[in-house]
């Protein structure tokens, strides 16, 4: 199976836009995962940052009945803002399923639910017209939209996992880690071998898409905030026999020089480590093939 992995939002914490960020993007985290063979409607997103409201508003202009899982990381604010603005949910016919962890004892659906209160938003989560499911998940596997799913939980505050898509009938896999912290700090719920089984869960991916919030230099001051640098995630891809590493999360006082800058810096980190994994900055309208 080839399928398409494209970039709607690749900005973490807060939407950035301006001219200093219009080649990467200010968009929040949102991806979206199609088998390009295919015209049934059927999509894969991953969080619903402010990039998934054009991502939308793309799926509704293909006139075909929408069949989409949703894949949400952690329910922090700037992986899930885009959702209420989500043009899907809006139009009966299409069919959206939620997938995501509970947050300290919180279902998924109660979070979202809260979030689109009328206190904070005009349409409540029951007021939308397409046909809505919401799944709790654990670290483990299942399978969505043609793809096999394995999660694992990372050091993030709040219970945050990653995913590895595979497609059922084989091919290229691919792992999505928006926001996690490789060095040392911060207290995450993770076992002692957490580093060990976190290469493994990775080992030989084509396609990882990784936190690289912080230049190296930068990284002393944010320690126990939940983020990586550039550096590190070339150091962790080199490590799982990844084939291509995508730098993603942008800070949002990262302007795009800035990402530019940090992307130089990884390649040259790559190349130092004798590797060849191909390493690119991740950019709103960015589509990779595998």
């Amino acid at each position: 199976m080839t399928y398409g992995v494209i970039f709607w939002g690749t900005r973490g914490s807060i939407p950035t836009p301006g001219p200093g960020t219009a080649r990467y993007g200010g968009n929040t985290p949102s991806i979206e995962v199609r088998d390009e063979a295919s015209n049934d409607g059927a999509v894969a997103i991953l969080d619903a940052g402010t990039g998934i409201r054009a991502l939308g508003n793309k799926l509704l202009g293909n006139g075909t009945p929408i069949s989409a899982d949703l894949l949400v990381t952690h329910t922090h604010w700037d992986h899930i803002q885009g959702l209420p603005f989500f043009g899907p949910f809006f139009e009966q016919g299409n069919a959206i399923r939620i997938w995501g962890a509970r947050q300290s004892g919180t279902d998924l659906e109660e979070i979202l639910r809260n979030q689109m209160s009328p206190v904070v938003f005009p349409v409540p989560l029951d007021g939308v017209a397409a046909d809505l499911v919401v799944s709790h998940v654990e670290a483990g596997a299942f399978e969505v939209s043609g793809f096999r799913i394995q999660a694992i939980q990372v050091r993030h505050p709040g219970t945050t996992l990653a995913y590895r898509l595979t497609p059922n009938g084989g091919g290229a896999s691919f792992a999505y880690v928006p926001d996690n912290e490789l060095g040392p700090g911060g207290d995450y719920d993770v076992p002692k071998s957490w580093r060990q089984d976190f290469v493994e869960f990775l080992q030989g991916v084509d396609l990882l898409i990784h936190d690289a919030m912080y230049m190296s230099d930068e990284l002393e001051r944010h320690r126990g905030w939940g983020h990586s640098s550039n550096v590190e995630a070339v150091e962790l891809a080199v490590e799982a026999g990844v084939k291509q590493l995508a730098l993603f999360h942008h800070r949002p006082e990262h302007d795009d020089d800035k990402v530019d800058a940090m992307l130089e810096q990884a390649r040259a980190t790559a190349k130092d480590c004798g590797s060849a994994v191909d390493v690119i900055a991740a950019r709103e309208g960015l589509e990779l093939t595998l």
